[in-house]
């Protein structure tokens, strides 16, 4: 049996999205834990003990830890924000771990869209049964992204880093559409040659493996949920052809989609 462990140097505790009903402003607190925010529309007025900030549309703010923070001005109409609560677990002392990530306390993020994209992943996962590493892997994205904010002049490396994860976001949001390296290429306005090899090097896997495995997950999910047929199945997960589905199901699975459903199903339906 092969077993695996990954150490990260955070652990979430959570997040969410904020709306604005255009009353109250943000409350008085003093937390144990780091906080990141990241305004998607409006301004977010908030003083963290004698620093004043107007945190603005694609702009980002952490909150230190043991540090008294408060609204300054009544949430406006428009605002929308995400946040996100998260401990340092590195034995270092954490000010001394953010510091080496370099990651700015106030700036304005390079990518706006790729941050909010990824927040929607975390809240995704974290709306999920059971918790997963995915959580701080997210997370550590987000501040990746804003200490790449705050250098514009990124190694091609990182670059190539950030690319590679706005593709596997493609994957998971739009697996069920005909997808492919070049359409991919497209999406992101690059070179498909060049998108394959930093997607491989990132996470050991071709685009086109990336896709059948995303596909394959969602038709998991639907063989045991669902009461529809093989051939729906296979469409609803952005496959043409249904004996094409079903030998890349078994490829991956090592059953057929029959077979998995006769062995699932009735387990998760008892498992309530």
């Amino acid at each position: 049996m092969l077993e695996l462990s990954i150490a990260l140097p955070v652990k979430v505790q959570n997040g969410g999205l904020f709306i604005s009903r255009g009353l109250g402003r943000h409350p008085a607190r003093k937390l144990t834990s780091w906080e990141v925010i990241f305004v998607e529309k409006g301004t977010l007025a908030i003083q963290e003990e004698e620093n004043v900030f107007r945190v603005n549309a694609g702009e980002s703010l952490v909150l230190w830890p043991q540090r008294y923070h408060v609204g300054t001005e009544d949430f406006p109409d428009d605002l929308k924000f995400y946040w996100l609560h998260f401990e340092v677990t590195t034995e270092a002392h954490p000010g001394e771990w953010i510091t080496r990530l370099a990651v700015p306390q106030h700036v304005k993020v390079s990518d706006p869209q790729y941050i909010i994209s990824l927040f929607r992943q975390f809240l995704n996962e974290q709306e999920s049964m059971q918790r997963s590493v995915a959580l701080e892997l997210a997370l550590l994205l987000i501040l990746q992204h804003i200490a790449l904010g705050a250098d514009h002049k990124a190694s091609q490396d990182d670059a190539g880093t950030a690319l590679a994860w706005k593709a596997q976001q493609l994957i998971r949001t739009q697996f069920h559409l005909p997808l492919s390296t070049s359409t991919l290429a497209k999406e992101l306005h690059c070179n498909a040659d060049y998108l394959g090899r930093v997607y491989r090097r990132v996470f050991r896997l071709t685009l086109t493996e990336a896709i059948h495995r995303q596909r394959v997950r969602a038709a998991e999910k639907m063989l045991i949920s669902d009461a529809r047929s093989l051939k729906e199945v296979a469409g609803l997960c952005g496959f043409s052809d249904a004996g094409y589905f079903r030998h890349i199901f078994r490829k991956y699975t090592g059953l057929t989609p029959a077979a998995w459903k006769r062995r699932y199903c009735k387990e998760h339906i008892n498992s309530a």
